[in-house]
């Protein structure tokens, strides 16, 4: 037989670490679709040519709004989602590109690179409740932007035989793309936490 003692001090799982349930864990895996579907969306609109051919795409505003939205960790499972696919075949990748092929060419390590920028993305953008505009123009910027060129110019030197100073000048042409891309990632994703706040439970279990 139990005893009120024995009830009482029965050990109890804290709600902080109570796992989540299947609903939740339905809904951020169709979250994730979602997004890897919007960033597979974008690439397959048409490029922006800039001087010297050099083509603008806008996936890099699908990862943006990935991490910003979703958080650091649904926000690069969307991005990992899209990369699996794509190893599969699926042409998702700008201009239809797909395949194992598609992480080996020149702008591979951009790709890869929208991994942790996702990640760092959604971890700075969603560190409190309600979202911070400063907070989340850093998060853009610092994953969006500077997390993805880090991957990817290293990467872009090695196959193309560069110095890493002449990657940087060639992708100098991207850089005013990518910062209007943040713009729209900042005033989206803001609109959005004030109309639908659902998809930002990273934060909103960090309300101040």
């Amino acid at each position: 037989m139990f005893n009120r003692s024995q009830v009482a001090s029965a050990p109890t799982r804290p709600a902080s670490i109570a796992p989540a349930s299947p609903s939740a864990a339905v809904r951020g895996i169709s979250q994730m679709a979602m997004f890897a579907a919007l960033i597979a969306v974008l690439g397959q609109l048409p490029a922006i040519p800039l001087a010297g051919g050099v083509p603008i795409t806008l996936q890099t505003l699908g990862v943006m709004l990935a991490g910003a939205v979703l958080g650091p960790w649904r926000g690069a499972g969307a991005v990992m989602l899209l990369h699996a696919l794509v190893a599969a075949g699926l042409p998702l990748l700008a201009q239809g590109s797909g395949g194992l092929g598609a992480f080996a060419g020149p702008s591979a390590g951009f790709a890869l690179g929208w991994i942790p920028g996702a990640f760092l993305v959604g971890l700075i953008t969603q560190a409190s409740w309600p979202l911070r505009l400063w907070r989340t123009i850093l998060g853009v910027t610092l994953g969006g932007i500077v997390v993805v060129y880090a991957c990817g110019l290293p990467v872009l030197a090695f196959q193309m035989g560069l110095s890493l100073e002449q990657a940087a000048l060639i992708n100098l042409a991207f850089l005013p793309g990518d910062v209007l891309k943040a713009v729209i990632a900042v005033a989206l994703t803001h609109s959005l936490a004030r109309a639908y706040p659902t998809p930002f439970s990273h934060a909103r279990r960090r309300r101040r």
